[in-house]
């Protein structure tokens, strides 16, 4: 319990003197997606809807291997599971990760990722497996664009797999050497409720859109404001009232 506020504590060893391959056991930054749980190292200020309901952090052991001219990543993970510091005594089953980045240019990086395992007790004899994807593309200095999916699949007991996928994107501009802006547009669908319980009729499936502005103050010093709206299929905000939900976030990052 003491270690679950770790996000990333490990050690490796350099398996090959000719080649960039790494065997490494411990904590690591989540192999899914595009976001973690480091805001400043983010392009929005608070985390997309796949990123909170995604791993930010994983335990185990990781084989990885990069190319010489570093555009080809690999990488094999055995985990403990799905976010989990230690192995739950209810669940001894293993889990495994793969992921695949690619850099086709200077400008452009591919990237799959993937988790084959169980979040649930033994007892229950689940299975999930979990499909991430992302284009991230930077054709100027100033100008970026981030295109994430993600869909997953889990069956539980003798029942079929249910499903859950979330499309997002994200664009980022420069504005001068000190403001950036960034608009991200997202959605998230969990009808059958496998990561997001709501209780409701339809699940949880949610538009959501933001906005946010970063000032660089110096270069230590930097300063955010996001506005987001959520607005869901079903009354899942204030108390099960309202369809939709406000919220403007404020940050303040200062670098050592």
């Amino acid at each position: 319990t003491w270690a679950q506020f770790i996000y990333e504590a490990n050690i490796g060893v350099k398996l090959s003197d000719k080649k960039n391959i790494w065997l490494d056991a411990g904590i690591f930054s989540s192999h899914i997606g595009f976001e973690s749980a480091i805001s400043a190292d983010c392009w929005t200020l608070t985390r997309s809807l796949s990123a909170e309901n995604s791993p930010y952090y994983e335990t185990g052991l990781k084989l990885s291997y990069r190319s010489k001219n570093e555009k080809l990543s690999l990488s094999v993970l055995f985990l403990n599971g799905w976010q989990k510091i230690r192995k739950p005594d209810n669940i001894q089953k293993p889990s495994f990760g793969s992921q695949i980045s690619y850099r086709l240019t200077d400008k452009i990086t591919l990237n799959y990722s993937n988790f084959i395992g169980t979040d649930k007790p033994d007892s229950l004899n689940s299975f999930r497996h979990f499909h991430n994807f992302y284009l991230q593309f930077e054709p100027t200095p100033k100008f970026g664009i981030i295109a994430g999916f993600d869909i997953g699949y889990e069956k539980v007991l003798q029942n079929r797999f249910s499903s859950w996928y979330s499309p997002v994107v994200i664009a980022k501009q420069r504005i001068n050497k000190k403001a950036i802006v960034a608009l991200r547009g997202e959605y998230y669908s969990d009808k059958n409720e496998i990561i997001i319980a709501t209780g409701t009729t339809n699940g949880f499936k949610t538009f959501g859109f933001s906005s946010n502005i970063d000032y660089d103050i110096n270069h230590k010093l930097k300063v955010r404001v996001e506005g987001k709206m959520y607005n869901s299929e079903d009354k899942i905000f204030t108390e099960n009232t309202n369809n939709s939900n406000y919220s403007l976030t404020t940050n303040m990052t200062i670098k050592l």
